[in-house]
Formats: structure tokens, sequence, C-alpha cells
């Protein structure tokens, strides 16, 4: 377990606001959260990437990520739309090196904001390499 502050959680889950448990994962509230209602979804087996997580572990991660989804939509908390968001490395932000799905409760004008330069030219003139190259990675 080591110093890996969601294997702590999963381990001992007095000091979380635990809305999920079952054999795979915990689902708890974030305790920075970008919006009310905002929860991780943790896989109980340590692990730090996407490509890390066994394949059952990942699928009932979304299945979580899901249900919570319905359950942040009916709550009365204010949910006009939800992002799910999964950091993978560091250039990613990831900054808790345990693989965990936010789930967050989105409305207008909440603060959170995702920004790119969604109309590179030249990005999306390389679209085709890139798609052959992933497929050869396959």
């Amino acid at each position: 377990m080591g110093e890996c502050v969601f294997c702590w959680i999963v381990s001992d889950q007095s000091e979380s606001h635990v809305i999920w448990d079952d054999e795979l994962v915990l689902a708890i509230m974030d305790i920075n959260p970008v919006t009310d209602g905002h929860c991780l979804v943790i896989p109980k087996v340590h692990s730090v990437g996407i490509d890390d997580i066994p394949a059952k572990t990942a699928a009932r991660m979304m299945n979580v990520a899901q249900r919570l989804t319905a359950a942040l939509k009916w709550s009365g908390l204010r949910c006009e739309g939800v992002n799910l968001f999964f950091a993978d490395g560091e250039a990613a932000f990831q900054e808790v090196f345990h693989s965990h799905l936010h789930v967050i409760p989105r409305f207008p004008d909440d603060g959170f904001k995702i920004s790119a330069d969604w109309g590179d030219e030249d990005r999306r003139s390389r679209t085709g390499v890139a798609a052959d190259r992933i497929r050869g990675a396959l």
C-alpha cells in the first residue's frame, strides 16, 4: 500500500464519504470538488493508469459512473450535465497515481473549464497518420 492515499481509503473507509462499494470498485465524494456532487470511482486493486486496470474492473468503473450520473440527475443537486474525467499520467494532470474516474456534475457558469486549440489545421491534417499509427499499435 505504501504512500497511496486511495489504497489507504480502500482499506479504511472511515474518513471518506462512500457512495458505492462492491468487490471491484469504491465510489467516494471528492475532497476538493469542482461542483457539489463531484465524486470519484476508484478500483480497489492498485493501478496507476488506465492500461493497468483489469478489463472487468474498468468496465465496472464505467457502469458505476453511469449509475452515479443517473443518481446525480435525480438527487436534487444542480446537475444539467456530467463530465467524466480520467487523467492518465502527469502530462494529463494526474496528481494521485492510483487510477480514478471523476464524475463531475455540470451546469452553466460552474467555473470548470476545459480548453484547447480545437481548430488547429496542422493537427487535423495529421489525423490519418495518427490513425494508422494507432491501428498499427493495436
